[in-house]
C-alpha cells in the first residue's frame, strides 16, 4: 500500500506521530495509539472541504506488463489513490479484442464511480477511446473529435460546479497536436470556471509542443518524474495542466508519478489542490 498525503506538513505530522508512538510506555500505549490512527485516518481522506484531487492514467485497456488483462488490478490502482475524476486512455468498448467488454465500465464498477466514455474510433467490431471516471455526476459533459492522422483523436470534458476536467489522447504527429492544441483552446476559452486538462499528450518536456502549450497552460505534474515505460520510465509523456487564466484560487499542494510498473504500460499521475 502507499499513502497520498495532502501536503508535506501532514506527512511530517504522521512521521513524527509514528516515532512517538514506537517509543511509547506501555501506559501511554492507548492515548497514543488512538492519535495515531485518527491522524492516518486524516492523511488518507479521499478529500478535504478545501482539496481536489486529479488523476490521469492511460491504461492500455488493463492489459499489463505481464500480459495479463486485469481489470480490478486498475480499479486497485485508482481506489488507493482516492481521486475526485480521473482521466483514462486507451479504453476499448465492445471490441472483440477485448472480449467485447465495456473496459471503462468495468473499471467503473470496481471504483463506485460513474463512467463517461469518448469513442476516438471505430475498432475491431466496436469502439476505441477515452473516458472520464468521476465520483460526482457532472453538471454537463461535452465531447469534441481532434486531428490525428494514424488515427482520430478526442476530447471529454466533464463540467462540475467548481471546475472542468478534461480528458485527452493527442496524436504521435506534432503537426496534428498543435492543431488539437488550438481546438482545446477555442474551446476553453468559452469557459470561466478552472479548467484543467489532463492525458497523454505524446509529448515529452523539451517538445515544441509542450513549450507552446505552456504558453496557456500551467503544468501541474511534475515533469521531471517519469511516465513510460511503466516498468521503468525514461519519458514524461503524461500531464496534468489548467488554463493559465482561470486558475485562480488553487493552488498545488502536492504532484506524483505513482510507482506502478505492472498494470499498464504508463504509471499514472495525480495532483492534490487546496482551493482558497
Amino acid at each position: 500500500m502507499f499513502f497520498i498525503f495532502e501536503s508535506k506538513e501532514k506527512k511530517n505530522e504522521f512521521i513524527y506521530l509514528w516515532r512517538e508512538f514506537k517509543q511509547s510506555k506501555p501506559d501511554e500505549y492507548m492515548k497514543k495509539t488512538l492519535l495515531l490512527l485518527f491522524t492516518l485516518l486524516l492523511a488518507l481522506s479521499a478529500q478535504s472541504q478545501n482539496s481536489l484531487r486529479l488523476m490521469t492514467y492511460n491504461i492500455k485497456n488493463a492489459n499489463g506488463m505481464d500480459d495479463v488483462c486485469d481489470f480490478q488490478r486498475i480499479a486497485d490502482v485508482i481506489n488507493h489513490i482516492h481521486p475526485e475524476v480521473v482521466a483514462l486512455q486507451e479504453l476499448d468498448s465492445m471490441t472483440h479484442r477485448s472480449g467485447q467488454k465495456y473496459v471503462l465500465g468495468e473499471i467503473a464498477g470496481r471504483t463506485q464511480m460513474h463512467a463517461y466514455f469518448a469513442p476516438a474510433i471505430d475498432y475491431d467490431g466496436g469502439k476505441y477511446g477515452i473516458g472520464l471516471l468521476t465520483k460526482e455526476i457532472p453538471v454537463s459533459l461535452k465531447t469534441m473529435t481532434l486531428p490525428g492522422r494514424e488515427e482520430a483523436r478526442a476530447l471529454i470534458m466533464a463540467e462540475f460546479d467548481n471546475y472542468i476536467y478534461c480528458c485527452t489522447h493527442l496524436s504521435l504527429t506534432e503537426e496534428d497536436r498543435m492543431a488539437s492544441l488550438e481546438l482545446i483552446k477555442d474551446f476553453a476559452a468559452a469557459h470561466k470556471k478552472p479548467f484543467f486538462l489532463a492525458g497523454d499528450l505524446n509529448a515529452e518536456p523539451e517538445s515544441s509542443f509542450i513549450k507552446y502549450l505552456q504558453q496557456d497552460f500551467q503544468i501541474l505534474s511534475d515533469v521531471n518524474q517519469h511516465t513510460f515505460p511503466a516498468p521503468a520510465p525514461t519519458e514524461t509523456i503524461d500531464y496534468i495542466t489548467a488554463l493559465k487564466q482561470n486558475m485562480k484560487g488553487f493552488t498545488v499542494t502536492s504532484a506524483q508519478v505513482v510507482n506502478e510498473p505492472v498494470a499498464s504500460d504508463h504509471r499514472p499521475l495525480v495532483v492534490v489542490l487546496e482551493q482558497k
